[in-house]
């Protein structure tokens, strides 16, 4: 049995659908992450599990009880927000015990606990610190001990790392993977950030206008999504519209209008005569010079319009003969400000055919 069930569940406000006849199950143990833009109606669906709203139609099931109609704390659901929520009044012990005073908690069990918590969190040494003395990661990691202590089923992080920024951002994603790993409670996380959803999550729910667009692990949502918004909306993508000459189980023709021919991995229930969307990420993409070209099956000419340079990585943005712009990311492996190719030089494109998605319209 599934430890959270998500059925048939509809919020609409006045005449908005916030959340559209939704259905997720979430296993015990998981880290779940629900992902989409601002108003895509993955808040809303949190607050419905963690009680503070309730949905028009539909169940939410914990361990196989329906949970509608209990009052949020009476369930076994923690929540952690962005804001953190930290009782400024209270020193940091006092902040993670105050679930277990509330819950009527044995003394000696509030602070066998605060200390387990503490550990988990490793902030022993800040135990009497209060929240004004903090930095944002160190109270963001007081709340994540407050949510936890009381050992809920379920534990739902709205944005939790928002607030912070990129470095630690990035620091704090690591910590949260360990401390979900650790503790072995069930995680529901919401972001806007993809980034962020790919590093942490063991399955992502992506979601648009009220919707589930589509719900899978993190390679298979950037490898390959199940369409144009899930492809749009993950990571960086170059798409071409394409017409689909030929299709096989094993790969498809594709036609692009001025272009040419291109080959795609065969894809179930696509026929001849389609019209759709060929994808593919740009480090997928290869440029070269054109003395290159000869060497390589289908390429396509073309002119560096312009470059990015964000260290690590140069984003290449290619003009092919058609007009239609492909963006191709080449590595910085040597130091210093490494340039493969100038604006203006003619290079040629090409990419291994099983690296494209044929999408539907």
């Amino acid at each position: 049995m599934a430890l959270l069930e998500i059925r048939d569940v509809t919020r609409r406000f006045g005449d908005f659908t916030a959340v559209n006849n939704v259905n997720i199950t979430i296993e015990k143990g998981e880290f779940f992450t629900l992902l989409g833009p601002s108003g895509c109606g993955k808040t809303t669906l949190l607050r419905m599990i963690a009680g503070f709203d309730l949905p028009d139609s539909g169940q939410i099931l914990l361990d196989g009880i329906n949970i509608v109609n209990m009052p949020p704390e009476k369930r076994p659901i923690h929540t952690v927000f962005q804001s953190y929520a930290l009782f400024p009044h209270m020193t940091v012990a006092g902040n993670i015990a105050f679930p277990l005073k509330m819950s009527g908690k044995m003394p000696d069990e509030i602070r066998s606990r605060v200390r387990e918590s503490l550990d988990n969190v490793h902030l022993s040494s800040f135990a009497n610190r209060f929240p004004h003395e903090l930095s944002g990661g160190q109270k963001q990691r007081v709340a994540f001990a407050r949510g936890l202590v009381n050992r809920p089923r379920l534990l739902l992080l709205d944005e939790p790392l928002g607030a912070l920024d990129a470095k630690l951002r990035e620091e704090m994603q690591i910590e949260l993977i360990n401390l979900q790993q650790e503790v072995g409670v069930t995680f529901v996380f919401v972001t806007h950030a993809q980034n962020e959803a790919l590093a942490l999550s063991h399955r992502i729910a992506v979601m648009n206008q009220g919707n589930i667009e589509q719900i899978d692990e993190p390679s298979k949502i950037y490898g390959f999504p199940r369409n144009r918004f899930v492809a749009n909306f993950i990571g960086k993508i170059n798409m071409m519209d394409v017409q689909v000459l030929e299709a096989t189980y094993s790969h498809l023709k594709l036609i692009v209008a001025g272009l040419g021919e291109v080959t795609a991995p065969g894809k179930e229930g696509v026929k001849a005569g389609d019209k759709g969307i060929m994808a593919i990420r740009p480090e997928q993409v290869q440029i070269l010079h054109h003395a290159e070209e000869a060497e390589v099956k289908g390429h396509f000419p073309g002119k560096v319009h312009d470059y990015l340079y964000v260290g690590n990585v140069t984003t290449y943005i290619v003009e092919l003969a058609n007009g239609i712009r492909i963006e191709a990311l080449l590595p910085n492996s040597t130091a210093g400000r490494a340039k493969f190719f100038e604006v203006g030089d003619s290079v040629v494109v090409t990419w291994q055919h099983d690296a494209s998605t044929f999408l539907n319209d």
